[in-house]
């Protein structure tokens, strides 16, 4: 290869590799689009991200929260944006009417409404307070799982055999009866007209930045975040029928 053409070979390969390094640089600077608009909202969390160190870490909380909740509300709004008699209802009735909305909608609103109800109870039920339940969510315990211990150990183990990513649930009927129910994906017992006292979630973001693989030691940690007096707030709303998310 003559010099010149060397030269200009090695020009054109600056001026190629500037082609592809100054546009990439332009795109990072982009903002982000604005979320779609709608009548879903994602609530603020009522304790900082670090609160509930070190069983759950402050960055697995921001994650979960900031990006992965929102998109499940980001996703739902989207969904219903030219849905607007679905979009006017509450949340619950969205899901035990699944089956009743236009089939091309049907599975987004099912995954993101189902995210956007269970994320909401989880924020609820978890705290850096954790308290004691109250006297008649403890007679309830006792009553349908034989004491706190044996609660602890159906509820851990009914995460341990989900397959892949759900949630384990409490639901609580309107004569303050509890009883144990997992589901895969973002499903809830919502759509079964069933009232869920409380919840874990089981996907690996929940948990993978501090407990890896090891999704029975989270389950265990757990335990040390809940929030015994919303918890009992809630049985008390389960009991007379006026529990919502």
């Amino acid at each position: 290869m003559s010099h010149l053409n060397r030269r200009g070979f090695l020009a054109s390969g600056v001026a190629l590799s500037a082609s592809l390094v100054f546009p990439a640089v332009g795109f990072a600077q982009t903002p982000p689009a604005p979320p779609p608009s709608g009548p879903f909202k994602l609530d603020p969390l009522a304790y900082a991200f670090n609160a509930l160190e070190p069983h759950i870490d402050a960055k697995t909380m921001e994650l979960h929260h900031d990006r992965h909740h929102a998109a499940a509300v980001n996703g739902l709004n989207a969904a219903l944006k030219d849905h607007g008699q679905v979009a006017s209802m509450r949340l619950e009735t969205i899901l035990v009417r699944l089956p009743d909305l236009p089939e091309e909608i049907r599975t987004a609103v099912r995954n993101n409404a189902g995210s956007h109800a269970n994320h909401s109870m989880f924020w609820q039920v978890m705290g850096p307070n954790g308290g004691a339940p109250s006297a008649e969510l403890t007679a309830a315990i006792d009553r349908d799982f034989g004491g706190m211990d044996k609660f602890k150990d159906q509820f851990n183990a009914a995460g341990g055999r989900l397959f892949g990513s759900g949630w384990v649930f409490v639901t609580v009927d309107s004569d303050g009866k509890l009883a144990l129910v997992s589901r895969p994906n973002q499903d809830t017992p919502l759509m079964d007209g069933r009232r869920v006292l409380m919840g874990n979630d089981v996907w690996e973001h929940a948990y993978y930045l501090n407990y890896q693989n090891r999704r029975p030691d989270y389950l265990k940690a757990w335990w040390n975040t809940i929030n015994w007096a919303k918890v009992s707030e809630r049985y008390t709303a389960g009991s007379n029928g006026t529990l919502g998310i």
